[in-house]
């Protein structure tokens, strides 16, 4: 069981790619974080706008804890790319404030507000992202062709390889963790390896329903969802609900199997259980973790091309839990994590 981001199919497949790089520098990959919701101005904690440079979110709660703030009282939303310039919101006690000038680093950490909030920031409190990424050397009519594609068909909401660990290693760790029982180790550890078989067999489904002609249409027994408002339904008679979908109102969900969550049926069942056959796997070896459902498909917005010397500057909007790399994907027909320095290390939520 081992990832190959290469392999799999294009929504654009007939549309030729940009080619080239990104990552050059950390000003090609720029990163904001989109907030849920707003500081309201008053709370027992203190919200931090931080703008990072080559650092990783796990490397600046390390700093905050070095500052003396417990790991535990630190909220973050999402975790943010290495190789890049993002901006993103973390929350520590107010009582810890006077620790909050010690943080910035010259060139690598900047503080850019603080205001008070209620509550602590909680892990997916926010409503996306918003990228500025510089593609070296792109064509910017090809990029412009691919995003209007996206834009009407949604983009296939892969998990990109970040997810799967260096080397692409840690699905087959978390099979074999399924496979031989729970085993000792670290229990986070464990649900984060099973929790990277949860997503290769995704991908392997979204792949299946592309080659299908599937990726646009409802089968019967389909859990969909309903984009503008996040709610999701059983699809009874799909020729009434294809037109929805067609216009990218709805889209087909797939399976993040698991013990507890909305279970498709009939046809959409089955071929889920065509995915789990390919790896001798059940429902049942899923017991361990909650489960969900993740759309196969998700709308760009916010999106534009703009020409530069020497490439071409691309901007959009991702929704939470999206990865930027499946975008660029489509967009540079080959891998972008392959074309820049040290995107191995590179995290999206």
């Amino acid at each position: 069981m081992h990832p190959d981001f290469d392999a799999l199919p294009y929504l654009t497949a007939d549309l030729p790619g940009t080619g080239e790089r990104i990552r050059k520098t950390l000003d090609h990959f720029q990163v904001e974080e989109v907030p849920a919701y707003r500081p309201s101005g008053q709370g027992e904690h203190l919200y931090l706008l931080v703008e990072k440079r080559g650092l990783t979110t796990r490397e600046l709660v390390k700093r905050l804890v070095a500052l003396g703030v417990p790991e535990v009282a630190i909220g973050v939303a999402g975790l943010k790319d290495k190789h890049a310039v993002t901006r993103q919101w973390l929350s520590i006690p107010a009582g810890y404030e006077g620790v909050v000038g010690r943080l910035e680093e010259p060139q690598r950490i900047r503080i850019l507000a603080t205001e008070r909030h209620r509550n602590k920031l909680r892990t997916g409190h926010l409503k996306g992202n918003r990228f500025r990424i510089f593609i070296e050397g792109a064509d910017a009519e090809r990029a412009r062709a691919v995003m209007q594609r996206l834009e009407t068909a949604g983009m296939p909401n892969y998990y990109g390889p970040q997810r799967f660990g260096l080397g692409g290693q840690n699905p087959e760790k978390g099979l074999s963790l399924i496979r031989k029982g729970k085993g000792r180790g670290r229990p986070w550890l464990k649900r984060f390896l099973i929790g990277s078989v949860q997503s290769l067999l995704f991908n392997e489904y979204l792949a299946e329903r592309l080659r299908l002609g599937l990726y646009d249409r409802l089968l019967k027994g389909d859990v969909a969802k309903k984009h503008a408002t996040g709610g999701e339904f059983l699809v009874e008679d799909p020729e009434q609900e294809n037109p929805r979908a067609a216009r990218l109102e709805i889209s087909a969900t797939g399976p993040l199997f698991g013990k507890k969550y909305f279970e498709a049926q009939d046809e959409a069942r089955a071929l889920e259980d065509t995915i789990l056959a390919r790896h001798g796997l059940s429902r049942a070896d899923f017991s361990a973790r909650r489960g969900a459902r993740r759309p196969i498909r998700v709308p760009i917005t916010e999106w534009r091309v703009e020409p530069a010397e020497g490439g071409v500057w691309l901007y959009f909007f991702l929704p939470k839990g999206s990865y930027a790399t499946s975008l660029l994907r489509e967009v540079m027909k080959k891998n972008p994590e392959a074309t820049g320095p040290g995107a191995e290390a590179s995290e999206e939520t």
